[in-house]
């Protein structure tokens, strides 16, 4: 007698989500994997988060950082790693009756993942199309190997197995296992690997030093910004979303274009030049009024005219281009180089090698002008032409080309909506006019006079000062608002704009309760 066929099923909608999902992970996690094993290949979800980024309106992107701030490209990532999720699962659904869907969607995979780390500076083109096609390959047969029919009892019965079952369960939970894994284990590679070089790199001592922040000089409130921000801190806003992770020994510093000479410099080149400190305030084009977007620092580096001296600058060079390793550019007038203000090529951060997340092994700092169009992190090369000539990464994203600080005050303390006791009352926090300083903070309560701050004594023209108001105020509530005056004798504006194009203005105010 003929034994009667094997009866099989398909996964049902739910399960082929699931595997679908899985598959897609797999060929992320592997392209992972491989961009920490080899430095030549990059993250797939760097790069095509990176490729939205530039892709994306302007406005998207000014909604990502006001609303992750500091973390908008963790979130991204993620958000990136999610959405290739998704897609997987729609794929895995619609791949359980049609096979070409998961062909054609692990191509495309393929074909937008190599297209967008082919984007990507410091790689090995060969190997990067290799791993990422190789990892599409394996997402798409992990997937047709779960999607295939499995036993069920009998042909009257109509529910699977329970060794179908637990095979589709195994086969998931390995292929899921397998993304994360691969993942995890390629991302610490990539991290480790980057610290690594930074942690063997070593400044000189200064020619020039500033001296430390007194500690009597610094204002006693809780809450309060401190005068000098720790690394750890500071806040980072550029569009990397893998730091870069370069070799100290290998990088060289080019200044190219308008210049009697070009010049190629290594991180001993610029070291032997005699380094110099100063304090300086920096600040995202992007913070809103009484955000956190600001820092103030030790930067020491070596002088940007020194450099530029030694190549010679052309007269009709009217422009400086901050070019990053990733590609990433900022300009800003030569003439600002020369107006006393001392812009640095930074090689330290408070005492320190620069930090990877903020631009080891130099990066450009320019007093009083918004990072945007001068904080070139992860810095590769300085270009001299013409202002019509050329336009940084953001301007042709809506933001002005030029991005001069605006003088800003914020309220450290107290905090929004926080109740507030003894007396006197207190509010303190931070204000900053980089190149100008600050002459005055004033404080005001439920729209009565202007109360004079007290302020620390300023470390430079170019760095922030912490003020304090002391009060006598009855308990009930209450709107306290500062503003600022510069240098110049200009006092912050009260007009109240958002961040784009040039910077956002208006006094920062909280509401608070006194008890």
């Amino acid at each position: 007698m003929n034994e009667a066929p094997t009866q099989t099923r398909l996964p049902d909608r739910g399960q082929a989500r699931l595997a679908g999902a899985a598959a897609a992970g797999l060929s992320l996690g592997l392209t992972e994997l491989a961009a920490g094993l080899f430095g030549s290949v990059p993250s797939a979800v760097a790069a095509v988060g990176g490729y939205v980024v530039d892709v994306s309106p302007k406005v998207v992107r000014d909604l990502a950082i006001s609303v992750f701030g500091t973390a908008d490209k963790g979130a991204l990532a993620i958000g990136t790693a999610i959405i290739t999720l998704i897609i997987g699962a729609i794929v895995g659904r619609l791949a359980v009756r049609r096979p070409w869907v998961a062909t054609l969607a692990f191509g495309g995979f393929a074909v937008l993942g190599i297209g967008a780390a082919l984007t990507e500076p410091l790689i090995a083109p060969v190997a990067t199309v290799l791993v990422i096609g190789l990892a599409a390959l394996a997402g798409w047969w992990a997937l047709r190997k779960m999607l295939a029919p499995r036993p069920v009892d009998s042909p009257s019965d109509h529910i699977p197995a329970d060794a179908g079952r637990r095979r589709f369960v195994t086969q998931v939970a390995a292929v899921g296992a397998a993304a994360v894994v691969a993942g995890s284990v390629g991302r610490s590679m990539i991290i480790r690997r980057s610290e690594e070089v930074r942690v063997d790199a070593t400044l000189p001592e200064p020619v020039t030093r500033v001296l430390p922040p007194d500690p009597d000089a610094a204002l006693d409130v809780v809450g309060l910004s401190p005068i000098v921000t720790p690394n750890d801190q500071f806040y980072r806003i550029d569009t990397a979303l893998v730091v870069p992770g370069i070799n100290p020994d290998s990088w060289r510093l080019e200044v190219t274009g308008l210049v009697d000479r070009e010049l190629e410099l290594s991180l001993a080149d610029l070291k032997q030049m005699g380094l110099h400190e100063e304090y300086v305030t920096i600040s995202c084009v992007s913070n809103e009024v009484g955000g956190g977007l600001v820092g103030n620092a030790k930067w020491t580096g070596v002088k940007l005219t020194d450099v530029l001296d030694m190549a010679g600058v052309r007269p009709e060079a009217t422009q400086i281009v901050g070019r990053s390793v990733d590609e990433w550019t900022a300009g800003f007038p030569t003439e600002v180089a020369y107006d006393g203000r001392e812009p640095l090529i930074a090689l330290g951060m408070n005492g320190e090698p620069l930090p990877r997340r903020h631009g080891f092994p130099a990066r450009l700092i320019v007093p009083g002008l918004y990072g945007y169009v001068s904080a070139t992190k992860w810095l590769q090369e300085i270009e001299l032409t013409t202002w019509e000539d050329f336009d940084g990464y953001w301007v042709p994203r809506g933001w002005s080309k030029t991005g001069p600080i605006k003088t800003q005050s914020r309220i450290d303390y107290p905090r929004k909506g926080e109740q507030i006791t003894g007396k006197p009352a207190v509010a303190a926090g931070v204000a900053w006019a980089p190149t100008r300083g600050i002459s005055g903070v004033e404080v005001r309560f439920n729209n009565g006079p202007w109360i004079p701050a007290q302020l620390t004594t300023p470390l430079s023209d170019g760095a922030w000062v912490q003020w304090k108001v002391e009060t006598e105020i009855a308990p009930g509530d209450y709107t306290v608002a500062v503003r600022a005056t510069d240098g110049t004798g200009q006092t912050q504006t009260s007009e109240v704009s958002e961040p784009a194009p040039d910077g956002a203005t208006g006094y920062h105010q909280i509401d608070f309760v006194a008890v």
